[in-house]
């Protein structure tokens, strides 16, 4: 759903200079958006070689795929790095074009002292302390496990924690699953989809914190806070092709060589 003033601004947005983001890459972090593109190839052939794919690296012994349930069971997470992901599907009618997708977070241990959890109502419940969480970006996959978009969504979808679009900007980097459990190059594919597609990944954030002030403004008689709202569900989306994206990293990283 979407309001009048939420539509107005996605408009405009796809119409003005505010979407120059979605297709510059900054120079000073070519060089490391080169890496993870070949990480992001790498793991690609690694599994397709096997006739298999990244998302079905994640379901192999999950048992029967079913929607809503997180796979695998108990989530990935990273106890060096305090990261996490999981993947799962929503209902067959609610799902568009997409098989499935990737939730990615990060936990309060893993983030700088200085992140703190955004100010929020009081009637909001939230995990916080050692259990606070960031949500960084959805991925979603099409049946033959490959990204076809990334997006943002509403507190409630996740039950995460919410932190100002900046302070999720700044963990980006910091996303990284080190172990090869359950699969390592799906792991490792993850981490490098986050840092190939991170001027994508800050553009969704900053919409998405746009997203909420706008619906804000359109439902000022709401009885519950906006982040509690389930008429709001995806804050942010973005179409991604990797093929484009890794060609756009080459030709800056070759021009600031």
């Amino acid at each position: 759903m979407e309001t009048n003033a939420l539509k107005e601004n996605l408009m405009r947005r796809e119409e003005g200079p505010d979407r120059r983001p979605l297709w510059s890459i900054p120079q000073e972090r070519a060089a490391e958006m080169l890496v993870a593109a070949e990480v992001v190839e790498e793991c690609t052939s690694v599994v397709e070689a096997d006739n298999s794919n990244l998302v079905a690296e994640i379901l192999r012994g999950q048992g029967t795929f079913t929607e809503w349930d997180h796979y695998p069971k108990g989530d990935i997470y990273d106890r060096a790095t305090h990261s996490q992901y999981y993947y799962h599907a929503h209902p067959s009618n609610l799902r568009a074009s997409e098989h499935g997708h990737f939730h990615l977070f990060v936990r309060q241990k893993g983030m700088p002292e200085s992140i703190k959890p955004a100010a929020l109502p009081s009637s909001v419940q939230r995990p916080l302390g050692n259990d606070a969480l960031a949500h960084l970006v959805g991925i979603s996959m099409d049946s033959e496990g490959r990204p076809i978009r990334m997006f943002t969504v509403n507190r409630w979808v996740t039950g995460e924690t919410w932190y100002d679009s900046n302070d999720v900007i700044a963990l980006l980097d910091l996303f990284e699953i080190s172990h090869a459990v359950p699969s390592w190059p799906t792991n490792r594919w993850v981490g490098a989809m986050v840092k190939l597609f991170q001027p994508q990944i800050g553009w969704l954030q900053t919409e998405r914190d746009e997203a909420v002030k706008l619906w804000q403004l359109d439902n000022p008689e709401a009885k519950q806070p906006v982040y509690e709202d389930h008429g709001l569900e995806v804050t942010s989306v973005v179409e991604i092709s990797v093929q484009n994206q890794i060609k756009l990293v080459r030709k800056t990283a070759a021009v600031a060589d």
